[in-house]
């Protein structure tokens, strides 16, 4: 029987093989792939933003829809291998307001919550965050592989 050899050599490493079908357990008990809250910690209140990450080279970089969100309102948050993404919305009704009779009120006010398990353990001094027109950018960079000291070979005659 022929054995296809996998084109990325850490496919192959058992360790990485468990870490991955860790992950799908994980993600079916918790509901979904990357971020996604089980329902337990969702409800009333809890407001998921889209969010698309790419991995690079270099390292993530995450990218969140945060409509109507002020840049003060937003928290971006690293602790024990996993990044946090926090931001309240609130969604303020004039006194005068409440005398309209709403046919549709679909905006609603809570929090943006979305938490993500980091692949590698990143320094949290290196992320840079920036937020334009109700979209956050996160980068996250790799962390730099220690270089291995120089040794000496000892050379038999």
């Amino acid at each position: 029987m022929s054995q296809t050899l996998p084109s990325n050599p850490r496919e192959s490493d058992p360790f990485t093989s468990l870490r991955r079908g860790m992950d799908r357990l994980f993600d079916q008990v918790m509901g979904g792939g990357w971020g996604n809250l089980p329902a337990a910690f969702t409800g009333p209140g809890i407001i998921s933003p889209r969010v698309d990450i790419a991995e690079s080279r270099n390292g993530l970089e995450l990218t969140a829809e945060l409509p109507g969100i002020e840049p003060k309102d937003v928290s971006v948050e690293i602790e024990d291998g996993v990044l946090t993404l926090r931001a309240e919305r609130k969604v303020e009704r004039k006194e005068e307001d409440k005398e309209k009779r709403w046919h549709l009120v679909e905006r609603q006010s809570g929090t943006y919550l979305r938490r993500f398990a980091l692949p590698f353990d990143a320094d949290p001094d290196k992320v840079e965050a920036r937020f334009d027109k109700g979209v956050l950018h996160v980068a996250i960079p790799r962390p730099a592989e220690p270089k291995p000291a120089a040794k000496r070979i000892e050379i038999k005659g």
